[in-house]
């Protein structure tokens, strides 16, 4: 069973560590899925190179990871050359590929979410602006790599992102919602069309610098479970928001088989969706599927052959998981590339071998065979532990081994959750 355009080694270890699974072959991969599976070169955004490569090895799964290759209609065409496939079609995937397209569907599903506008001019732009209020929360309607949404009391620092996103073409869309208090956690939900399996719940920090603060980045960190999360909100969200959005999808005639990342606020008014994703991101599923104890292959074929009634219970190991993220320096404005890195050797032969692993986000081998960042967030060291201390404890401690010239990270992963608060 191989998965071709997996979104990273989390995803690509826990699917070797599949005893059903004979062989991964990640495309395009990196150095770090390089030590775990086949690499294989691809353009992963070309329905047809994709269905081609999956065609020569003869897979018997393909996953489909980044959210770009979905959104361009890899898993359509997967699935139209029959091939099984784990990741909705480029109309379902809309889903993350345009906020105002997922708002349209919470709304049509009766799905608690903030209330917003969808701004196409200037005027509008400045009117939303003004009718919420700081703080002001401005969304890039398209893809934007979880860099596309400002949360500010900056009101020319609002408008000057959304007259950003405005500028990206004739069709161009912003969208303004009001601010949502409350912590905030992530679910990812497995679905088949009609089935919704959730996983386990996590919290991910966007912001670059200790204490929220600085902008937002695809994510500094993560952790799992949520001690401190209401008793009965992940059956609350599935029943609420999960299965409605894949009731409606299945409505429209474009079913959803994939994975549901559902971003939530739990607000004094209860829980209400941020947003949506359509695929395993980072660095939240590299603290949950750290924690899975079932095959995970097994759980996403199931969900391809429209299955997942007859899989059983999610098996969950009692530990703590906690991820930080090693990010290059000039990260998220203008990550400095191509510096070496070192350290990982020392992470890998030492005593934190059998609770840290090292991942690899943003590297690559220079020519001269050194290892060497390729982009922003270039490792994410994943620890576990009895508790959440003791996970941060090694994670910070591996982090501590990482050489990588002017590379940074967040000190506070898990900080407040481990002393038994709740960190909003």
């Amino acid at each position: 069973m191989s998965g071709p355009a997996t979104p990273g080694a989390q995803l690509t270890a826990a699917l070797t560590l599949d005893p059903t699974v004979a062989a991964v072959i990640a495309a395009p991969g990196n150095p770090g899925t390089d030590a775990l599976a086949l690499n294989v070169p691809v353009d992963a955004t070309d329905p047809a190179s994709v269905v081609a490569l999956a065609e020569q090895h003869e897979v018997d799964l393909v996953v489909v990871g980044p959210e770009a290759p979905l959104v361009a209609g890899v898993a359509d065409a997967l699935r139209e050359a029959g091939i099984r496939c784990f990741g909705p079609g480029a109309e379902a995937a809309r889903l993350e590929g345009s906020k105002a397209y997922a708002k349209e569907v919470m709304a049509a599903a009766e799905v608690p979410t903030a209330m917003a506008h969808v701004c196409t001019s200037e005027e509008q732009l400045a009117a939303a602006l003004d009718a919420f209020g700081a703080p002001f929360v401005v969304k890039d309607d398209g893809l934007a790599a979880g860099k596309g949404v400002v949360v500010t009391e900056d009101r020319a620092a609002a408008m000057e992102h959304g007259l950003a996103c405005l500028a990206k073409g004739d069709d161009a869309r912003v969208v303004i919602e009001e601010y949502l208090d409350g912590p905030e956690a992530s679910l990812f939900c497995i679905c088949d069309g009609s089935t919704v399996v959730p996983l386990d719940l996590a919290q991910d920090f966007k912001r670059i610098f200790d204490g929220d603060e600085g902008p937002n980045t695809g994510g500094m960190g993560a952790y799992s479970p949520l001690g401190w999360a209401p008793e009965g909100l992940v059956d609350d969200v599935v029943a609420r928001v999960a299965q409605p959005v894949v009731d409606e999808m299945a409505r429209r005639g474009t079913p959803f088989v994939g994975v549901l990342y559902v971003g939530l606020a739990l607000t004094s008014r209860g829980p209400r969706v941020i947003e949506f994703n359509v695929r395993f991101g980072d660095p939240e599923t590299q603290s949950v599927l750290a924690r899975l104890e079932s095959p995970l292959a097994v759980l996403l074929a199931a969900a391809a052959d429209g299955r997942l009634d007859e899989h059983d219970p999610l098996r969950w190991s009692p530990q703590a998981s906690v991820t930080v993220v090693v990010a290059a320096e000039g990260y998220p404005a203008a990550p400095r590339t191509g510096v070496e890195i070192g350290g990982l050797e020392e992470i890998a032969a030492g005593d934190l071998a059998e609770s840290v692993h090292v991942l690899h986000a943003g590297t690559t081998w220079a020519d001269d065979g050194r290892l060497v960042s390729s982009g922003g967030r270039v490792l994410s060291v994943v620890a576990l532990g009895e508790d959440l201390e003791q996970a941060r404890a090694r994670a910070y401690a591996a982090v501590d081994l990482v050489e990588l010239e002017g590379g940074h990270h967040r000190t506070d992963i898990a900080l407040r959750a481990s002393r038994g608060e709740i960190h909003a």
